[in-house]
This record gives C-alpha cells, structure tokens and sequence, in this order.
C-alpha cells in the first residue's frame, strides 16, 4: 500500500558529496519513522539515519557527515551524504514505518540506490 521510490545515488569521490531522495506514494494511516538503511557488499543491512517524531538518529560511522530531513505531510525523506568516505560505498535503500489505515502496521522499503566511493 506504499510505493517507495529513491533517486540520487551514484559515484563520488572520497571526501565528496551526495543527496539521496526518498518519495513514497500510496493509501497510509500515519507515519512512525522515516529512513535510510544501506547494505554493503558481504554486509548486513545497517542504519543509516531515521527521523521519528521530529527526532534524529544516526548511526555512529556517519555522525556528523550525513544530514536527514523529512517531510511526513509529503512522505518524503532525504540524505544529504558529506565527507564522503570508501566505507560509505553500499546500496541505500529508503523506509517507512506506520500504521495502516486497518491499524496494521507498515514497514515498507524501496528498491534501494547504488552509492559508489572511489578514491
């Protein structure tokens, strides 16, 4: 009940910038949290930064580089990516979480988006 769609990703130098778009379409109740995971080649999905009633969370690696901004009236969320570093090279993917109009919950992900470092 929620098409999710990211843009922006692609190659960059190290210590470079990216931002990465999120838009979500489609019938939801309400919106918990809104976010960016990644998945590195040979690694788990991690966290990347999730904004959840007005409140921010980062994961440790990206602190302080990376930048979330949402807009829940808009479902959409974006990531503006600084310093960017090799380890940051993974495909991002978008998510959100929420209620359902029928009160179950959402927990819906995008096709992801490739982000390349390179030195």
């Amino acid at each position: 009940q929620l098409h999710i769609v990211e843009s922006g990703g692609g190659l960059a130098q190290v210590g470079g910038s990216l931002s990465l778009s999120c838009e979500a379409t489609g019938s939801i109740s309400s919106i918990d949290s809104m976010g960016w995971y990644r998945q590195a080649p040979g690694k788990e999905r991690e966290l990347v930064a999730t904004v959840s009633r007005g409140s921010t969370n980062y994961a440790a690696s990206v602190r302080g580089r990376f930048t979330i901004s949402a807009d829940n009236a808009k479902l959409t969320v974006s990531l503006r990516m600084d310093s960017l570093e090799p380890e940051d090279t993974a495909k991002y993917y978008c998510n959100n979480q929420g209620t359902l109009h029928w009160g179950g919950r959402l927990d819906a992900w995008g096709p992801g988006t490739l982000v390349t470092v390179s030195s």
